[in-house]
């Protein structure tokens, strides 16, 4: 290989990266819906926003690249210092880290006929008069919302102790009650709205609800196309058609099929990615895949019979049409088990199989819902639902054509 394709193919994991948020404006696609929402909160006195949807469907990604998409406010900088939340954190750990990325200055006179001026920095911590509580937070960025426009964001808000929770709720309330030129943007699963909402109903007038569902065909295409572009490449619609397929509109997938694809075609010598490139493109997506989804698939499809139909009934699951929260009825599995075994199984075929898939002994790796007859399913992390279909095409249950 020579030098100039070696480096573009190390470029490519630049261009396209599955294992970390997108951090530039230029490589960030989609979602513009979502990121004009939360401008409009930003925007707007007394409002806040919370971005929420499955995981890996983008939201952090939205975060990292808001900064670059706020224009300047009102003579004021925009500053968007991000927290990673985690288990440990206390309320007061939550906003320390905040504060630390929130700087201003302060203009100190010296001692004299003719004194110097001293220009010192000062963090927003050091606004805070005793202890970080709600409204000691909102006294200081009442301040420091007169010389910045400070939008905080807590990523991984699900993972806090309800206690934090109901304090950043409070704090909430506190900014929109004083009208306080501050946003806090809180990004997390689904239940962050009712964590919220549950501690103060009167929150929701100020929290706009952002939900970020999979990504549309449009927008993956626009994450392929916007990459292969950077690359100097090309791709066939019939490529991009095989993508959405297999990232079921999850970005991280797109990324991963969009990196293998585009180092094949320049190892390769080719300037088009084909449907044959993401063919050979799978191979290497299912055996570089996180260990912690080949061990949910293994575990879900083992059985000592060679005639048993986990990894079939799993497929059909993974291909299955579901409604607006993801979940599938057994009834929209038949048409799947169909195309792939060529038979027409009854659902009493497979019920036990979707049972099995939400019992500890095979993950679970599906969550139920409803009641009998009325049961519904939903794939419990959602990053394993394209690595099954990935696996269908490589083993030859399921075929891109």
């Amino acid at each position: 290989m020579n030098n100039g394709v070696e480096q573009r193919s190390f470029e490519v994991s630049r261009i396209f990266t599955p294992t970390a948020p997108v951090d530039e404006k230029t490589l960030f696609a989609g979602r513009r819906v979502q990121l004009k929402k939360v401008i409009d909160a930003v925007n707007q006195k007394g409002q806040h926003a919370v971005i929420y949807g499955e995981r890996g469907v983008g939201k952090t990604s939205l975060a990292n690249v808001l900064a670059a998409f706020l224009p300047t406010h009102r003579d004021r900088r925009v500053i968007t210092p991000r927290v990673n939340c985690d288990s440990l954190d206390t309320f007061t750990s939550v906003f320390e880290k905040a504060f630390r990325e929130i700087e201003l200055v302060r203009r100190q006179s010296g001692i004299g006929f003719l004194p110097d001026e001293r220009i010192e920095p000062l963090q927003a911590g050091d606004l805070i008069a005793g202890d970080y509580s709600p409204d000691n937070i909102r006294r200081a960025l009442s301040i420091v919302a007169q010389y910045l426009v400070p939008v905080i964001i807590l990523d991984e808000f699900d993972r806090l102790k309800d206690e934090v929770k109901h304090s950043v709720a409070d704090t909430i309330k506190s900014l929109s009650d004083h009208a306080v030129d501050a946003t806090i943007i809180v990004v997390g699963v689904a239940d962050t709205v009712g964590d919220l909402v549950r501690e103060h109903a009167s929150i929701e007038r100020a929290l706009v609800q952002i939900p970020m569902p999979r990504m549309s065909k449009t927008e993956i295409s626009e994450i392929i196309s916007t990459g292969v572009e950077h690359l100097g490449l090309e791709i066939t619609e019939n490529a991009l058609g095989g993508i959405h397929v297999l990232a079921q509109g999850l970005p991280h997938y797109a990324h991963l099929l969009g990196l293998y694809a585009s180092r094949i075609a320049i190892e390769s010598g080719e300037s088009n990615i084909t449907l044959v490139t993401i063919k050979r493109a799978i191979d290497l997506a299912v055996e570089n895949s996180q260990q912690s989804i080949l061990n949910l698939y293994h575990l879900a499809t083992m059985s000592p019979r060679k005639d048993n139909l986990f990894t079939e009934v799993l497929t059909a699951c993974a291909m299955a049409q579901t409604d607006q929260m993801g979940y599938f009825a057994a009834q929209d599995v038949r048409q799947p088990m169909r195309d792939i075994t060529m038979k027409d199984y009854e659902i009493p075929s497979f019920s036990q199989h979707l049972n099995e898939f939400t019992d500890e002994k095979r993950g679970p790796i599906l969550k139920k819902i409803g009641t009998p007859r009325r049961y519904r399913f939903r794939f419990i992390n959602p990053l394993l639902q394209p690595y099954v279909i990935m696996q269908g095409c490589k083993i030859g249950l399921l075929d891109l054509q």
